[in-house]
């Protein structure tokens, strides 16, 4: 019995020293933050924050204006947690797709995002204020300036 509990503690161990490695080595605090810059830490999204930076939206949003749920702190981490995961795995296995996509849950929060902070144009069109309307199908590119 001793033997395999300190063998589940060296097992732990490992995996949590790896975890906080990893953790430190990619800069993953600075995912934490609200600075653009931490979304090139992996070089593959440069392009993106490329055409941020040219693009309409740079003086006035964030990446996290625009790509995590407004108003809920829990919504937020989860989907900062979950897109963490998710982007970490696809970059470092490099299996993502060129040109670089949204999922739909993806989709969906930048959906809300831009409906959050156009609400009184969106109110005053009433093909806007459709639900079934969705900003990101005529203006896919505003945040990143691929299209405008």
């Amino acid at each position: 019995m001793k033997k395999q509990t300190s063998f589940l503690g060296l097992v732990v161990g490992l995996v949590i020293g790896i975890s906080l490695f990893t953790f430190s080595y990619a800069d993953g605090g600075s995912y934490l933050s609200n600075d653009p810059v931490s979304c090139v830490n992996c070089h593959v999204m440069k392009p993106q924050y490329d055409a941020w930076i040219k693009g309409s939206h740079s003086t006035v949003a964030t990446c996290n204006d625009c790509h995590a749920p407004h108003g809920n702190i829990l919504g937020k981490l989860a989907v900062k947690g979950i897109n963490g995961f998710n982007h970490s795995l696809a970059f470092t296995t490099n299996r993502f797709p060129e040109p670089i996509r949204s999922r739909e849950m993806n989709q969906k929060v930048t959906e809300a995002a831009c409906r959050s902070c156009h609400e009184p144009l969106i109110h005053s069109t009433p093909t806007l204020a459709s639900s079934e309307t969705s900003c990101v199908h005529c203006h896919d590119g505003v945040g990143h300036n691929t299209r405008n």
